[in-house]
């Protein structure tokens, strides 16, 4: 797998999967919460499925010189 997602990207995946993982494990948010297991995992992996199946990426382009 080829990281695909970028630094910005990663973080605000983080950030919201971590925000929606505590709010349902504390029980503010209903059991829809853990859906912020997905953008966690995508952030913490760095590589996410629907954007190598629509061929997108918000990685840097590392310049070859």
């Amino acid at each position: 797998m080829k990281t695909n997602v970028g630094g910005i990207d990663r973080t605000l995946r983080i950030v919201a999967g971590g925000a929606l993982v505590a709010l349902a494990a504390t029980g503010t948010v209903g059991l829809w919460g853990w859906i912020g297991v997905v953008p966690l995992a995508t952030g913490l992996i760095g590589w996410c499925p629907p954007y190598a199946l629509f061929g997108w990426n918000t990685c840097a382009v590392k310049s070859g010189g």
